[in-house]
């Protein structure tokens, strides 16, 4: 490969400015003519039929141009994946924070005034908040449709598990709880909402998956896709969180019914709620090895909460099942997965997809294993990675893999060994592994991949479009600089366009880590369209063949005779002219070689590549509280080449953060059916005190189907970070944790129950 100028190289984020400065617009800055305030009605209880709604005073207030319920809608049920959803209750409610009726006003004084205004009349039910209770005989039901409040099952296997396990030399065996926990984004849901003279609807909203929102948005709305048109600016944050939600189209009903603009915006407390949380899970493991450590069997059963609707849950509860077996060279594995119904808020995408919790169960049953055979945990990795070109037990062809590298890397920087054999009472180190995708064939099924459009004016702009979503991490500064090394041009001269589906390509969304390697694909694929367009004029003006062209700076030159240059502004200029006025315009699209699972066997190579990571947590406990506190992480990760190193060491930071708040403080508690947390006062998330030192090794095999030879970096940032520090832990107090997060109390009881045992 050529030399690069543009990738490989750290760039601040392109609207990093606007960011700093506050002039960046989000959803909550938007002003349309005539705007109203909406807000929403939510349930009380976690259970109840609702036997009337009284919206009369609320509609008859001075200011109120529109009052809403199930009644106003067209009453469609919907769903991404199944379709158990309305915009409002219909017949009863099914969560603390269902959602009821709405009101939009000409302030949001008088919005919330209206809200106290409805009378709604309930008759309370019976709930459940636990999956494993609400799979019990005679346990209340959710959906009166959903026998035993299932809402899927999932079941894979290969190889012959029980003759593996007869086989193994040790086998371990355990139970495994992962809690629900909150996305915490920095920008709360929101939306905007406008309907046009002939009923066309407009959604601006910072979602995920605009393209995908639009397909099932509509369903609800009853209304053609083309019917609908979603515009997204920049948003604060996501982590799996912002796809579908009924504040969107509570938004937009609300617009349909007053003639005028709705903006609807979420309070945190309302996010809480309502905000589709991860979702918690209990594992059953039993996992063998022979004597010499090669890993034999796997079998595990997976209990996921969806709370009352099924979002995406069921996806995620599958991919608990089965993903992280292609970390290691399992031959022998099996899983049962049961996505429940419960009484709680429905769960859906959180960073990890539910690798992150099978892959705090899975490093924690290896580092039991690890002791039981008296190998070191990090060599046992070693031994059964994942390499390069090797296919996995459900058909997963890892076209690159720099996992042993993370392990080596990791473990030196951190000084393991020496940390490891010298033990300091009540201080331990932990490691753990991880896999992912970029990109899952499975999760949209129609088609897989990204396109993109590169449009260079006649002043040599270049606007890049395309239909994936930038929800903070950086994802439209990668997609120039692709763009500005494919053309051969600085970085200031690449826009890329907000994702408008009235203009951007078909794009399926961030979500899957598949935002660099398959969207970053597609804009190189339009940027080359665009690169041998302006090659050709340049050729012709350089009196040299297209072939023999280059830029770089842009310039354009002959490789042959490089003493002319002519600017790719003037090249820019000359193809306008050329053309009549026509920009130039490249368009390009990616199909990775990827391919459906066998609906049977779940064989099939779902990602283009797979990245790896190994991370290695300190942590000191307070043997009189049985506090934790992390105190330094190291943490390797094979990212492919590393478009923009300064945004992935970023993105390895915030992952190890969001970890470490999920293992040692997040939970979202019950009590009585509600969540009693819904607030930044009760739901504790770290702070800058509480991380420590991070120190982030990018391992940089060069993927063969990656652009540039990227993979990406989202998810398995926090994926291994868990396990980590939960076999610190141990390390340091002889307790395996096994359910997250750590309870301080419990902690500090079982290391005085060892007593002796605690190494000292």
């Amino acid at each position: 490969m050529s030399q690069l100028d543009i990738v490989g190289k750290s760039f601040p984020q392109i609207a990093a400015r606007e960011k700093a400065t506050g002039e960046t617009k989000f959803v909550t800055d938007l002003v349309l003519p005539r705007m109203l305030c909406g807000q929403v009605l939510r349930s009380p209880y976690p259970h109840a039929k609702i036997i009337s709604i009284d919206t009369a005073k609320a509609a008859a207030l001075p200011g109120v141009k529109a009052v809403v319920t199930f009644q106003d809608t067209p009453k469609i049920k919907f769903g991404p994946r199944s379709e158990d959803w309305t915009i409002f209750a219909s017949d009863k409610t099914r969560f603390h924070g269902d959602e009821v009726a709405a009101v939009a006003a000409v302030d949001a004084d008088i919005a919330e005034e209206a809200l106290e205004l409805i009378r709604v009349e309930y008759e309370e039910l019976p709930y459940i908040i636990s999956p494993l209770d609400a799979m019990k005989q005679g346990a209340p039901l959710v959906h009166e449709d959903k026998p035993g409040n299932i809402g899927a099952e999932f079941k894979v296997e290969a190889g012959d598990v029980d003759r593996a396990m007869d086989d193994s030399y040790v086998v371990y065996e355990d139970h495994f709880y992962t809690n629900q926990v909150y996305q915490a984004y920095m920008e709360p849901m929101s939306a905007l909402a406008d309907v046009d003279l002939s009923g066309r609807v407009t959604i601006w909203t910072g979602t995920q998956i605009p393209n995908m929102m639009r397909m099932t948005y509509a369903k609800a709305l009853g209304i053609s896709p083309d019917n609908l048109r979603i515009v997204v600016p920049e948003y604060g944050g996501a982590f799996g969180g912002k796809m579908e939600n009924n504040i969107h189209l509570i938004a937009a009903v609300l617009a349909q019914k007053s003639g005028r603009p709705v903006k609807l915006v979420n309070t945190r407390h309302d996010d809480f709620l309502a905000g589709n949380p991860r979702v918690p899970m209990h594992f059953d493991i039993k996992i063998g090895a022979t004597q010499d450590g090669i890993l034999t069997a796997k079998d595990v059963k997976v209990v996921g909460a969806a709370g009352a609707r099924l979002v995406y849950s069921q996806v995620i509860v599958a991919t608990a099942c089965y993903r992280v077996d292609s970390l290691y060279r399992l031959k022998n594995v099996r899983a049962k997965g049961y996505t429940v119904y419960t009484n709680s808020v429905p769960t859906a995408c959180f960073r990890g997809f539910g690798n992150s919790q099978s892959t705090f169960v899975l490093e924690s049953a290896l580092d039991e294993l690890a002791i039981q055979l008296k190998i070191d945990p990090a060599e046992l990795r070693i031994k059964n990675g994942m390499g390069s070109n090797e296919t996995s037990v459900h058909g997963w062809k890892i076209g690159s893999s720099g996992l042993r590298e993370c392990v080596t890397k990791a473990s030196k920087a951190a000084n393991w060994s020496q940390k490891k054999n010298n033990k300091t009472p009540f201080k331990g180190i932990g490691l753990a592994c991880c896999n992912h995708v970029s990109g899952n064939r499975p999760f949209a099924r129609e088609f897989d991949g990204g396109s993109g459009i590169v449009r260079v004016g006649k002043d040599g702009r270049i606007t890049v479009f395309h239909g994936e979503s930038d929800m903070g991490q950086g994802q439209n500064t990668t997609f120039a600089q692709i763009v500005a090394e494919r053309l051969g041009v600085t970085m200031d001269m690449v826009n890329v366009a907000q994702v408008d589906t009235d203009i951007s390509p078909f794009g399926l969304g961030s979500f899957a880590t598949r935002g660099t390697l398959m969207g970053g694909n597609g804009v190189l694929a339009a940027a080359k369209d665009a690169y041998d367009q302006m090659a050709d004029i340049a050729a012709d003006m350089l009196n040299t063949k297209a072939a023999d062209v280059a830029c770089r700076k842009a310039m354009f030159f002959s490789k042959s005779s490089s003493e002319t240059k002519i600017s790719f502004q003037d090249i820019a200029s000359e193809a306008t002219i050329r053309h009549h006025g026509a920009p130039i315009v490249g368009t390009g699209f990616y199909k990775p070689p990827t391919e459906l699972p066998d609906p049977d066997t779940k064989k099939g190579n779902i990602s283009p590549a797979y990245p790896f990571g190994c991370q290695i947590a300190e942590v000191e406990v307070d043997p009189d509280t049985g506090q934790v506190s992390v105190t330094n992480f190291v943490a390797a990760h094979d990212v492919g080449r590393a478009i923009n190193p300064m945004a992935t060491v970023g993105q390895i930071q915030g992952g190890i953060a969001q970890g470490l708040g999920w293992t040692l403080m997040e939970n979202m508690a019950y009590e009585d059916g509600k969540m009693i947390n819904a607030d930044f006062v009760d739901y504790i998330v770290p702070s800058c005190f509480d991380i420590p030192d991070i120190k982030a090794i990018l391992v940089e095999p060069i993927e063969p189907n990656g652009p540039y030879g990227a993979k990406g970096i989202g998810e398995p940032a926090l994926n291994p970070t868990m396990a980590a520090i939960t076999n610190a832990i141990y390390d340091a107090t002889g307790v395996r944790i096994k359910e997250l997060p750590v309870n301080p109390q419990k902690l500090l009881a079982q290391i005085q129950k060892l007593g002796k045992h605690v190494k000292e």
